[in-house]
């Protein structure tokens, strides 16, 4: 698939843009062939990735990252909901900076994917606060978890025995339980959480969403 290779996200100063850019190097780290979805409401862009992709048709245990940014004006186009791989983004900012580009205007990448995780939206109103819980606990569970896969999937392990290691690890619950290890692993990958913090989590429905000031993780 293709959008129109005349849409751009302008930006309202550089450091947004580089805000964005930060955002998709961090979940690169954790999903190196994965995408980002880009929606425009308004002056407002959401940036949604997917760190865990859950499982079945209701995508049980998925897990999504969201980071807004401002945005000055979306060109070319009315609106915008697209996804594009996490590898076309990066490869433009790179561009710009290696040509010295300052502006703060951003082609959006003409190829597009197909994601199922995209299938599953959050609600946006409803929330409910449920609780508060440290930031370090989050974090802890992360950094244990990937200690764990990387000592129990040794190199040449079967794709099953990967994934279900996957899943027994980021399944677990987390401080009350309310979230899972694999909450930790978003808020530590993509930069959420700060030590010494604390998360605030909320409900909507089947959704939890764990939010700080920097993003929101969000879980079903």
């Amino acid at each position: 698939m293709s959008t129109d290779r005349g849409v751009a996200l302008e930006f309202p100063d550089v450091e947004s843009l580089q805000d964005l850019g930060i955002f998709v190097g961090r979940a690169r780290t954790l999903m190196e062939e994965g995408a980002v979805r880009l929606q425009v409401s308004g002056t407002v862009l959401a940036a949604w990735v997917c760190v865990l992709p859950g499982r079945g048709l209701v995508g049980q245990g998925v897990v999504l990252g969201l980071r807004t940014m401002p945005l000055a004006a979306l060109r070319g186009a009315t609106a915008l909901d697209v996804t594009v791989p996490l590898a076309a983004v990066s490869d433009r900012l790179a561009r710009r900076g290696s040509s010295g580009d300052v502006g703060t205007v951003l082609p959006v990448p003409p190829m597009t994917t197909t994601e199922q995780w995209t299938a599953l939206t959050p609600a946006r109103s409803g929330w409910e606060q449920v609780g508060v819980i440290p930031a370090d606990d989050l974090l802890e569970a992360a950094r244990a978890g990937i200690a764990e896969i990387a000592q129990g999937a040794p190199e040449g392990s079967g794709g099953h025995a990967v994934a279900a290691l996957r899943e027994r690890v980021w399944g677990r619950p987390v401080g009350d339980g309310t979230l899972t290890a694999g909450a930790g692993l978003a808020a530590y990958g993509l930069g959420f959480a700060r030590p010494g913090g604390e998360v605030s989590v909320f409900r909507a429905g089947p959704w939890l969403r764990a939010s700080t000031p920097v993003g929101h993780i969000l879980t079903r």
